[in-house]
């Protein structure tokens, strides 16, 4: 069901969000970031096959802990939009977002009505199954919600302006490789190229100085400590396959030594 968004009320605040992505299908990684003390996690069905089941499940286990079940819807649609709200999570991750229209026609659809057109049907989880008031839940929903943008390219950028003014837009979240891929090879997955930390700049002061809050993935708790100090205030940390893999390279590592 639709609860309070303690990541909203975070950025709300002027704090720091502190997160990680779920790239895994077991629920157990979910339980055991909200245990270690993670803001939200980010499911992401961008870049892995998720069933619809499976995300429904990795939202159900976050009650367990209250950390903040977001998506990252696959494609930026509405439909998208709609079906990873109904299931639960309390913000998504719009990708591959690169004009006003696009940028409007998502934000909206992740509002019911005044505020956007969001799909309404009053029987999905995240209303309580039909058993939730449905004025209660409109309601909400509507203050809970957080939307989060990708600006992954250069014509993101020139976009970000207008973008900007989109009143129910939270987040803009900086999508480093697929910038520096808009950026031509020569700078393409590298992440400290002069070029690519000019434009990231340039984001997050433009995004700031607009009021909204500013995302990126850090890969590791010193880079996080560092994009926070540049204005960065909404950041995952690596994934669990990430950590999973950091640890176990570290093991053989000592073992080894």
């Amino acid at each position: 069901m639709i609860r309070k968004n303690k990541v909203k009320q975070i950025l709300r605040e002027g704090g720091s969000a502190i997160g990680t992505f779920v790239k895994t299908t077991d629920a157990s990684a979910v339980e055991i970031m909200g245990m270690c003390g993670f803001d939200f996690f980010v499911i992401d069905s961008e870049h892995v096959s998720y069933n619809p089941e499976t995300i429904t499940d990795l939202v159900r286990v976050s009650d367990i802990s209250g950390i903040v079940p977001i998506v990252r819807i696959k494609e930026s649609t509405p439909v998208n939009v709609m079906q990873a709200l109904d299931q639960g999570a309390l913000g998504f991750h719009a990708p591959n977002v690169d004009t006003y229209d696009h940028a409007k026609c998502v934000v909206d659809s992740g509002r019911y009505a005044p505020l956007g057109n969001r799909g309404f049907a009053p029987t999905h989880r995240a209303a309580g199954y039909g058993l939730m008031n449905k004025q209660e839940y409109i309601k909400m929903a509507n203050e809970e919600i957080l939307t989060i943008l990708h600006c992954e390219t250069m014509e993101a950028v020139l976009n970000l302006d207008e973008i900007l003014t989109l009143p129910e837009l939270d987040v803009i979240f900086i999508g480093p490789m697929d910038l520096s891929q808009s950026l031509g090879a020569e700078v393409m997955g590298n992440r400290n190229h002069p070029e690519l930390l000019k434009v990231i700049d340039t984001i997050i002061e433009k995004v700031n100085t607009a009021g909204k809050s500013v995302g990126t993935v850090a890969g590791d708790a010193k880079m996080a400590k560092e994009l926070i100090e540049k204005g960065v205030r909404y950041v995952p940390i690596s994934s669990d396959q990430g950590m999973m893999a950091d640890m176990a390279k570290l093991i053989i590592k000592d073992l080894k030594a």
